[in-house]
């Protein structure tokens, strides 16, 4: 027994374990959050099976190296959960959707259920179904059952969250920041990060930052907020919300004009000094072409390399290539040239030139709040970096054309952008300016720039498109695409021959074109609305759309609930899977129990999200350490199972038998091309093939011994400049990462998007966008970028609202996963406002005290704590730690209920638009609808003393619900040296 102030020790350490001490270690991936670092969990016997003891950081696995930060500790709380789920549930029959009301039922039925009811809807109209999925990783698989189903209308988190950061680069450069890319902080001299918190990519960053700081570098963060990595930035710059974009054009602006830019890559590995037309026409603003037919189709985002360069050597105008970067040969970057056949043309640089002559370090200054002596400052130490300070490594390579560079080029600049940059409705255009900065100063796949990670680069396009036929959406017939997918032109768009939407979001419509990702946050709104049409059936997995995972928190929860003049729900049946009792499993129809990332097989693969590294491939499982709790089931074994009964031809043969018995064995004997499956370690009969090869009936077992991760180390030839490696580029074609060994020029300015641009001036002949558009896509679809203010500006009285409001997560928590976690609760139990001093003090506010927040969308209440590390025009708070009162099995009264609040009330899922159906347009990027979360204007006010003390607005509380754990296990039975509690 532990006795409180005794001088006795816990156990005598250097005695030999007693035999209540004998765990057993097995060897996972975790998910508390999507950083997915490799873990040991220690487990010991018990009753019912082995429970875990412990988790600590694989110290083998190559992503975090054995260090693990507060969640992934952590995970033995979330297994622990009194928020749990056990069972299937169903609401009973006339209760309202939020009131918790549910019987239990079996699975049986539940599969009986989904089956008669998706199977009708398959049968009649496929897109009456809609799978919309949160933070999961096997989009390869829920992306497969959809298209399976026959439904378009299917999308994961990535419109909510960043897909501004991923559509943009990979427009731009062919890959994208956190899974595939990355800062080459080992070899960097000055780092900048914008507008990054400290949930991505957390562990290997911290290890990264580290040791970059140890070793001399200079780190500097850009970020309305100083927290997390800004904290222990070497200077910290403080921008106001949404205007990075400003910035990074003055950037741009300086390096310019100072010529401090890297000329020769920009003429050999950049679209740069390839012509552009001038004329007005239905080629304006595209690139000029060879018109020889020997040199292939006009070059565009599906063939880009049939193109021309002015070449200042012999004055004339030549092919791009081979000829445009043969030897001898000096492209213009400038200058205004004329064809033979009289056509105007100019290099594609000079129209960069042009477009940042006015964005002064003034006019950013006025627009950012950085003074405009420090935008010049920033400018010419990114330079010294890049420039001055590069260097060459030994490393032979051998570009796409044949030429040998006897050594590597290093650009000892490295970037990190993420959701700062992305959540906003100006964001894609932002993430352009960031990767043409990149470009200029030649840092894209260079030793200390930027680094590509495996699968990617991928093509400009990539060779991804989405699901567009509106005549393929047949009774019982998979769809011809993918639901997602990367449009190169008006012609991919997926709308009807009148230029509606097909989809339920409105993704791939003229509203939102480049929306690679889907709208999660619109579904529940459009499907109220019938938008464009009414839906049957909405299935949502790890969504909490019903609180923190939608915009407009209130409205969702009543338009969840919204019946039409027949009193029948404008969304009949709502499925939610989920491990835990979340704000959302209240609205069900039907609940199906997830299991924990503990008890379950996962996979990150490289067809879907890998966690890859610099210098090669790396792929990760999960394999169950526990059992699953209760009638727990997967959510992968409950599509599989779905898929089965369902009778989808990849999943089962002609004959209607079934293909696989479950997702273990779905993962090692699917195939989407010969020899590539969805693990790439430990392939062929007998496990010998990497890479490539065919199916190996023991391969989980391979993963398994292996510390659940397999890593391929590719040769230094190929560590570098994979856009141009002709060793990369054909070695990815081999292993089906690429479907072309082309080169993949970087895109300074984008043809792509003049396409869209010119359908929407009436110059191009094919698909056109609807009247009412034709202004706003002609508006945002810039072959070049550029800055405009939040769209959400136009819609707000700027005077009356004049903060930006913004949300981060903290460390510590992920969504709202973790507010039942006992041990991180102790860590952040409830959120505040946070407010520069001056601010507060402004507007009345003490340090802690409560005070009001308002948009012109809606009001929180809530209490606010001073601080320095916010630029005076923003407050924010930690995202997700606020909770309704009762979800997830929170004690009535907790403080996530009355001290914790979500800032999701301040802000509307829709702006008004004339000329729409519903005369609203998404709150998002008009490119890519990307979720404009950070757009949001706000004021502040104190509350009054005689308002209560606790968060507005509340909710009534949720009941428990029939197989809820619904208590706190106790889980510390033994003190170490096996001391009982």
């Amino acid at each position: 027994m532990f006795k409180f102030l005794s001088s006795e020790p816990l156990h005598q350490p250097l005695d030999a374990p007693t035999p209540v001490d004998a765990t057993t270690i097995k060897c996972t991936t975790c998910y508390m959050c999507a950083c997915r670092c490799g873990i040991r969990v220690h487990l010991r016997e018990g009753e019912d099976g082995p429970e875990v003891r412990y988790i600590d950081g694989n110290p083998n696995h190559p992503l975090n190296q054995g260090v693990i930060c507060a969640k992934g500790a952590s995970g033995i709380m979330k297994q622990k959960s009194p928020a749990r789920l056990t069972q299937p549930l169903l609401r009973k029959t006339g209760s309202e959707r939020g009131a918790a009301e549910f019987e239990a039922i079996s699975w049986e039925r539940a599969y009986d259920i989904l089956t008669t009811r998706l199977a009708h809807i398959r049968a009649t109209d496929p897109k009456k179904f809609a799978l919309f999925t949160g933070r999961d990783q096997m989009q390869a698989l829920t992306g497969l059952f959809a298209r399976q189903f026959g439904t378009p209308n299917y999308a994961a988190h990535g419109g909510f969250c960043s897909v501004n950061m991923a559509a943009g680069m990979i427009y731009s450069i062919g890959g994208s920041f956190w899974e595939f890319g990355g800062p080459d902080l080992e070899r960097a001299k000055v780092f900048v990060m914008i507008g990054t918190a400290e949930d991505h990519h957390s562990n290997p960053m911290k290890i990264a930052i580290s040791k970059f700081k140890r070793d001399g570098g200079r780190f500097i963060s850009i970020n309305p907020i100083r927290t997390g990595y800004s904290a222990i930035a070497d200077e910290w710059i403080p921008i106001k919300p949404g205007t990075d974009g400003a910035l990074l054009m003055a950037l741009l602006h300086e390096l310019i004009r100072t010529d401090t830019l890297d000329h020769a890559f920009l003429k050999r590995f950049t679209n740069a000094p390839q012509l552009v037309v001038l004329d007005a026409g239905a080629r304006e603003g595209l690139f000029a072409f060879d018109p020889n037919p020997e040199k292939g189709p006009p070059g565009d985002g599906r063939n880009p390399h049939n193109k021309l360069v002015f070449d200042k050597t012999s004055g004339q105008v030549l092919n791009a290539y081979p000829q445009g970067i043969a030897d001898g040969c000096d492209p213009a970057l400038e200058g205004h040239y004329t064809l033979a056949d009289g056509t105007r043309v100019t290099p594609a640089f000079q129209l960069l030139r042009e477009r940042v002559a006015s964005c002064t370090p003034e006019w950013a200054s006025a627009i950012t709040g950085i003074a405009a002596e420090r935008i010049v400052a920033l400018a010419q130490e990114m330079g010294h970096a890049a420039l001055t300070q590069a260097f060459e490594l030994p490393i032979p390579w051998t570009d796409a054309w044949g030429k040998l560079h006897p050594t590597t080029q290093a650009r000892p600049l490295a970037f990190h952008a993420m959701r700062g940059l992305a959540a906003h409705s100006n964001g894609f255009q932002t993430v352009r300016a960031l990767a043409v900065l990149m470009s200029v100063l030649g840092t894209i796949d260079a030793p200390g720039g930027f680094r590509h990670k495996a699968p990617y680069p991928r093509h400009i396009v990539p060779n991804y498109r989405a699901f567009n036929s509106p005549e393929m959406i047949q009774p019982n017939t998979p769809l011809n695409a993918a639901p997602l997918g990367f449009p190169a032109s008006p012609e991919e768009l997926a709308i009807n021959p009148d230029g509606s939407p097909i989809r339920i979001d409105h993704a791939f419509s003229w509203e939102h074109p480049l929306s690679a990702h889907g709208l999660m946050h619109n579904v529940i709104t459009n499907a109220t609305r019938g938008d464009p049409y009414r839906i049957d059936t909405l299935m949502m997995f790890m969504a909490n759309m019903a609180w923190n995972s939608t915009m407009n928190t209130m409205v969702i929860r009543e338009m969840l609930n919204r019946k039409d003049d027949d009193g029948e729900f404008m969304i009949p049946f709502v499925v939610v899977c989920d491990a835990f009792q979340s704000e959302t499993v209240a609205f069900a129809d039907l609940v199906l129990p997830d299991t924990t990332y503990l008890e379950r097989h996962d996979v990150m693969g490289m067809l879907d999200r890998p966690i890859s590294e610099f210098d090669g491939p790396v792929d990760s499982v999960r394999v169950p350490v526990v059992k699953p709790l209760g009638e727990c089931k997967p959510f992968q074994e409950v599509l599989i199972e779905l898929a089965g009964r369902l009778k989808f031809p990849a999943f089962t043969t002609p004959e209607g038998a079934r293909k696989f018995t479950g997702y273990p064995d779905f993962v090692v004997n699917f195939q989407p091309q010969p020899g590539i499956g969805f693990l790439m370690g430990w392939r062929g009969k007998n496990g010998d093939e990497h890479l490539r090869g065919e199916p190996n009936p023991k391969q989980w077992e391979a993963y398994e011994q292996n510390n659940c991760v397999f890593q391929y180390h590719m040769p230094k030839s190929m560590h570098f400049m994979r856009n141009w490696n002709r060793e990369y580029l054909d070695f990815a074609k081999e292993k089906g990462w690429r479907q072309k060994n082309d080169p993949v020029q970087l895109a300074i300015y984008s043809d792509t998007l003049q396409a869209f641009r010119l359908a929407a001036q009436g110059k191009s002949a094919g698909r056109q966008p609807p009247e009412h558009l034709r202004a706003r896509i002609d508006t945002y679809f810039d072959p070049l970028p550029f800055w405009y203010a939040p769209l959400e500006d136009a819609a707000t009285d700027l005077g009356s609202y004049p903060l930006n409001a913004v949300t981060q997560r903290p460390m510590a928590m992920y969504h709202s996963w973790d507010s039942q976690n006992a041990w991180l609760r102790q860590i952040h139990s409830h959120n505040y406002l946070n407010v520069n001093p001056r601010t507060a003090l402004a507007a009345g506010i003490a340090d802690g005290g409560w005070a009001w927040v308002e948009s012109q969308w809606g009001q929180v209440r809530c209490m606010v704590r001073h601080s320095e590390a916010v630029e005076p025009g923003t407050v924010w708070t930690w995202n997700a730690i606020g909770k309704a009162d009762g979800a997830w099995q929170l004690a009535p009264g907790s403080d996530e209920a009355r001290k914790g609040f979500l800032l999701n009330h301040l802000i509307s899922e829709e702006l008004p638009m004339r000329g729409t159906p519903s005369g609203t347009v998404s709150n998002s990027d008009p490119i890519t609808g990307q979720a404009g979360w950070y757009d949001v204007r706000v004021r502040i006010r104190p509350a009054s003393p005689d308002e209560a003390g606790e968060t507005f607005p509340q909710m009534a509380s949720m009941p428990s619900i029939p197989g809820v754990v619904g208590k706190a296990a106790q889980v510390l039975r033994y003190f170490a040296g096996g001391k009982k509690s």
